[in-house]
């Protein structure tokens, strides 16, 4: 498992890191054997977030990773709060809310501390001054030790890192081979192409420039939760062609060579494998580090339907 020092912070981080949107579909032994599993091969980084399951997520987290020999100082944990669907507003970055939602998480996790918490989508009506008064009393009390945003553009974050005193480590956002955005319009630039629409403000390079790591949400997913490209051969054939050749020639599954394309990219970008299968996330480990040729990569890149200049 390729692991780096998160920009920013002291903490040494694994390249893949295990989410855990779904495990209340398991029983606590099937999500033990999740994270043991994720554990064994290197994983230490765990995402979370308040909405996933309504919290349920996060208490289950805590109860399986007690039946573990695995201690809570060897893992980093991290969870997002802000979207609150109902009658009070769906996004909330106010002060009594994300202290609130905090000390609800916290909880839930059986923990004194978060090593990071990310904002989760932007909130049209946040106060940066409320957000920076949030966080302050949350990181001097201990609670929690870095901060970072989800799915934020550039300005954004410029305008929240403008009041917030701790610096922005994270940007976690929509990344993967059947999703690129992120790429898409800086390799097309100034042609009358769809890929050269803009639609990431561009969020890759501010990010690198600033020392605000990437994390992948969704992956495998083709767009929005629309369902996974590995072995969709209706909707990527080509791809998946190009998929299955390289998986032999590396002696791997689809899953390790569509993680090696996020983390051949330099960004150092972290890719979150949201499976629910110890063998899926077996097979998204095995791709933490394969070196792709700048042809192989490439080669994905266009066989997912972009085209290059």
């Amino acid at each position: 498992m390729k692991t780096f020092t998160l920009p920013g912070t002291n903490l040494e981080v694994s390249n893949l890191i295990l989410g855990n949107m779904r495990i209340n579909s398991l029983d606590d032994r099937g999500i033990q054997q999740l994270l043991e599993t994720a554990y064994e091969q290197g994983i230490n980084f765990y995402d979370h977030a308040d909405i996933y399951g309504k919290g349920e997520c996060e208490s289950l987290f805590a109860k399986a990773l007690s039946h573990t020999d695995i201690s809570r100082e060897k893992l980093i944990l991290q969870s997002k709060c802000g979207i609150r669907k109902g009658a009070t507003g769906y996004y909330d970055f106010s002060k009594d809310h994300i202290l609130t939602s905090v000390d609800g998480i916290l909880k839930r996790l059986n923990t004194d501390y978060l090593d990071i918490l990310l904002l989760h989508r932007p909130d049209p009506l946040m106060e940066p001054d409320e957000v920076a008064a949030a966080f302050h009393h949350l990181h001097t009390s201990g609670k929690v030790r870095h901060f970072g945003v989800s799915n934020h553009t550039p300005y954004q974050i410029q305008l929240l890192q403008r009041s917030v005193e701790q610096q922005l480590v994270v940007n976690q956002v929509q990344f993967g081979i059947a999703h690129t955005p992120l790429l898409d319009s800086s390799m097309s630039l100034n042609m009358k192409t769809d890929e050269a629409v803009n639609r990431d403000a561009g969020t890759l390079d501010y990010c690198r420039l600033n020392d605000i790591t990437l994390q992948a949400w969704s992956p495998y997913q083709n767009g929005f939760f629309a369902g996974t490209f590995i072995g969709n051969k209706k909707d990527f054939p080509e791809l998946n062609t190009v998929l299955e050749r390289l998986a032999e020639t590396y002696q791997v599954t689809p899953t390790a060579i569509a993680t090696a394309w996020i983390t051949r990219h330099p960004a150092n970008i972290q890719v979150i494998v949201g499976s629910t299968k110890p063998t899926r996330v077996k097979e998204a480990c095995a791709g933490s580090s394969i070196p792709l040729t700048r042809g192989e990569w490439t080669e994905l890149y266009a066989a997912a339907g972009n085209r290059i200049p």
